[in-house]
């Protein structure tokens, strides 16, 4: 079928050239067939190509150009002599033949023409410009560019210097092929202008002024040869027959069109426009063009509807364009819903003086654009405006009671909000109650007779159920008395408080569940600090443990309602040596401190018993990983003394290393080996020894002391050893100054220090 209407189109052509052959000869439909073939193969030429020639050399329709003489034939300018690159050439120019058959409209002829020379004349774009009655051109066809060139190049002014207007002035192409010369000579369209390294203008014969100009762009440099220019003028020949053939001109069926298009919007009432989609070279829209505008679009922008046309949405209506209106434009172009915004305030001037009014933007779809009107809202609409935005924003409607008529009028959220159907219509005042619940029924009725038996306003909250669930309202109402006293009509309003009651019960519920924790965890604080107290009693005064002085300090936390898990031992082994143990378990409560507990009474019996430290430490992980918090984890120093040799032998745990002052020097001891307890099935554990001189002073301590919520845990060991050297003093009670330089504001978890010294004068 495809085939057959190829082969009708091609046949319509034909009869198109013989009738034009027979008006200009008199000849008869035979003779005018032969004289088609005679003059084809005489140019070197296809019939079919001879017969676009034919079409295209005839003035167009209403142009006034005079008609050829009769029996006077346009004559060919192909010179009969061939050779095997005419022949070539020949043979591309009767594919363009056949190809031109089926199309119809410009841009098809520019996707045609595109496919042709992009192997031939190695074309990247072809555009085609139609003369405007102005002077001006307009864009009819494009293909190989971007919808943002043909959306910036649509129009072109009448400028002295545009290559495609000096091309149909002339009646002669324009070969530009240097860039840097042809910029300083034309103005040259598509940007950047070094894009189209080499670029050709013909104008199509049409047998008077031409006025459709072709352009062939290509994006690389160099002239067109002899034969590329002998080619493209050949086919743009061919090409006039096409463009003479299509139903109408293209400027001048775009000129109608648009006439047409305005005289329509002449005739409509209010503002309105037709915009056209401008896309970015991203395809995103950016912004719109105007076709076609009323006059009363001057309300809205300033200039009149014919004004407006051609200029760009943006330009136009600057305060229009907002994101909101943007979106809602752009989902119509994609959904093809209409759009309707929100109301909103425009400043306009009427009678001379600036007005504020409000207006409501709705768009409709029409073919690839957008219809746009401007609703702008009287006095009389505003305040409905504004009573229904009070109603939804207040969650409130308005009801009326007409006592002599027995007339009820309720606005459509009162409806909404009693859950009733607006075609059942209001219920009487008295039968109100009967929409509430049965427990405020009867509060209600009694409000509402009070109300008519002597004018007394009520407020009352009752609740309703409806479709969407219980609601809780709240009622409030007066009565408007006649002359003498008595009521004949009830205002009132109906309010819903269901989300400020949710709010309200959801927060005594929330103080309620806070409180009883609150109790909770106060009752979990006090049994775990009398159990911490039980298993971790601290001594009063120094404890003289194998030739050394030791004081010790705890301090639980501030913050919090939990008690932690720090501990300490220092005891004096039956050997004669000291033990020392500081270790910290995370977490807090009772958990902490049962933890604790096991780890600490472990551990020294464990040490007593005989086993190292780093043995101990091994087995007290074991112990760690099988108790009831498998999760678990500690931190811990064990340190033994030995005070013959005054030898401290120590392991660590994940734990933060002891402190040695010697000399008025502070140092940290070489942490040996070890993680945390409870986070490796397979740890490993190391000493290290440190040979202990008279008047050295050693501190173990937890986290607690040292770790800030804003510094790192370097930052807080250097405050330690600077505080140790500022605070030092060989007296008892010395570890109250270091701890209050230490331990500034809150705390927010336990401190547990032991600090040991070695006596300067040894008994």
């Amino acid at each position: 079928m495809d085939r057959l209407r190829h082969l009708a189109a091609m046949s319509a052509v034909l009869e198109q050239a013989k009738g034009v052959v027979m008006a200009l000869t008199g000849c008869a439909p035979g003779a005018a067939e032969e004289e088609l073939q005679r003059r084809a193969a005489a140019g070197g030429r296809t019939v079919l190509e001879e017969c676009w020639i034919t079409l295209g050399s005839l003035a167009p329709p209403g142009s006034g150009a005079p008609e050829p003489e009769p029996a006077v034939l346009p004559q060919s300018s192909v010179p009969p002599s061939r050779d095997a690159a005419a022949d070539e050439g020949s043979a591309a120019l009767g594919a363009l033949g056949r190809q031109l058959v089926p199309v119809t409209t410009p841009q098809d002829l520019a996707r045609c023409l595109l496919e042709h020379l992009a192997p031939e004349v190695g074309a990247d774009a072809v555009v085609i410009y139609s003369r405007r009655p102005a002077g001006g051109l307009e864009l009819v066809g494009h293909a190989g560019v971007d919808a943002t060139f043909a959306a910036q190049w649509h129009q072109i002014p009448p400028l002295n210097g545009v290559p495609a207007l000096e091309a149909l002035r002339a009646g002669e192409p324009r070969w530009l092929a240097n860039v840097a010369a042809d910029r300083k000579r034309y103005l040259l369209i598509g940007g950047p202008p070094d894009r189209w390294a080499s670029r050709a203008w013909l104008p199509v014969p049409n047998g008077a002024s031409p006025s459709v100009c072709i352009g062939i762009l290509r994006t690389r440099s160099g002239p067109f040869s002899p034969g590329a220019r002998a080619h493209l003028q050949a086919a743009v020949r061919l090409c006039a027959g096409r463009l003479r053939d299509f139903h109408t001109d293209p400027q001048a069926a775009t000129n109608t069109a648009a006439e047409a298009l305005q005289a329509v919007f002449d005739a409509l009432p209010g503002a309105a426009m037709l915009l056209t989609p401008l896309p970015a070279a991203s395809g995103v829209i950016d912004d719109y063009r105007i076709d076609a505008a009323t006059a009363q679009a001057a309300d809205v922008v300033d200039g009149t509807g014919t004004e407006l046309v051609g200029r760009r949405f943006q330009e136009a209506c600057p305060t229009l364009a907002g994101e909101p209106l943007w979106q809602g434009l752009r989902g119509t172009l994609t959904t093809g819903e209409p759009y309707e915004s929100e109301p909103f305030a425009h400043q306009e001037v009427v009678d001379g003086a600036a007005e504020l009014s409000t207006y409501t933007v709705r768009a409709a779809r029409l073919g690839d654009g957008l219809f746009v009107t401007w609703v702008r809202h009287g006095s009389s609409d505003r305040q409905e405006q504004r009573l229904a935005d009070v109603q939804r924003l207040g969650s409130l409607g308005w009801a009326s009671w007409n006592l002599v008529t027995h007339e009820a009028t309720w606005s459509s959220q009162v409806f909404e909000l009693l859950g009733r159907d607006p075609g059942e219509g209001p219920v009487d005042l008295t039968a109100l109650p009967g929409l509430a619940l049965p427990e405020d029924a009867p509060a209600l009725s009694r409000a509402i007779g009070e109300l008519l038996g002597g004018s007394r306003p009520f407020d009352i909250p009752f609740r309703t159920r409806t479709a969407v669930g219980l609601r809780h309202l709240r009622a409030v109402a007066e009565a408007v008395p006649d002359a003498a006293g008595m009521p004949v009509e009830v205002h009132g309003v109906v309010q819903d408080l269901t989300a400020q009651r949710s709010a309200e019960l959801a927060l005594v519920e929330s103080e309620r569940a806070a409180l009883t924790q609150h109790d909770v965890l106060r009752a979990e604080r006090t049994l775990a600090g009398r159990l911490q107290h039980a298993l971790l009693p601290l001594p009063t005064r120094p404890v003289h443990l194998a030739g050394l002085r030791v004081e010790v300090a705890y301090l639980p936390a501030q913050s919090g309602t939990h008690v932690g898990g720090d501990w300490f031992s220092a005891i004096e082994l039956p050997d004669g040596d000291a033990l020392f143990v500081v270790g910290d378990v995370a977490g807090h409560g009772i958990d902490a401190v049962a933890t604790m507990a096991q780890l600490r009474f472990t551990a020294k019996g464990m040490v007593i018993t005989g086993s190292s430290l780093t043995g101990a430490l091994t087995r007290l992980n074991t112990l760690l990983l099988h108790s009831r918090d498998s999760h678990g984890t500690a931190t811990m120093v064990l340190a033994r003394y030995a005070p013959a040799e005054r030898r401290l032998v120590w392991a660590q745990a994940g734990h933060p290393p002891p402190l040695l002052l010697r000399g008025g020097q502070v140092r940290y001891l070489d942490r040996p080996g070890g993680m945390l307890l409870g986070a490796s099935a397979t740890p490993a554990f190391a000493e290290a020894e440190c040979r202990l001189t008279p008047g050295d002073r050693v501190l173990l301590y937890t986290d607690g002391l040292v770790e800030r919520p804003t510094e790192g845990l370097d930052r807080g060991l250097k405050r330690l050893s600077e505080a140790v050297l500022s605070h030092h003093t060989d007296e008892p009670g010395s570890l109250a100054p270091l701890l209050a330089a230490m331990l500034e504001g809150d705390r927010r978890d336990d401190v547990c220090v032991l600090d040991i010294r070695v006596p300067a004068d040894p008994q």
